[in-house]
């Protein structure tokens, strides 16, 4: 079930309603909106229910958010993008790496980046 988050949300409603990977949730987050979707199997899918909430595809960035610590992780097939001088599915622009931790930190919690 992938769910668009687009104020604060409740971590044990957030913990119960996505309960897919377990260990860890696939985000995409739109930078521009300043909002994110999580919960599926697959980036693409929160990508996909972004896009159809109106946002738009260059403003979304794919990462994974581990409750246990909070962690966010900058990885996702849907980051690659040369036409953004974005050649590797981790975030490489430290701007927008600050902006999915700003937004993922304000909407679900989270703690210092790590690079995995």
């Amino acid at each position: 079930m992938v769910l668009i988050i687009k104020q604060r949300a409740i971590l044990e409603e957030f913990h119960q309603k996505l309960q897919t990977l377990e260990l860890y949730i696939k985000i995409a987050v739109d930078i521009e909106r300043g909002i994110l979707a999580g919960g599926g199997e697959k980036h693409a899918e929160s990508e996909a229910a972004l896009l159809e909430d109106g946002s738009r595809q260059r403003d979304i960035w794919g990462a994974d958010w581990t409750p246990f610590d909070q962690s966010i992780a900058y990885e996702s097939i849907i980051n690659i993008r040369p036409s953004q001088n974005n050649r590797s599915m981790v975030i490489q622009g430290p701007a927008i790496r600050e902006r999915v931790k700003k937004i993922t930190q304000e909407l679900i919690g989270g703690s210092e980046p790590e690079f995995r």
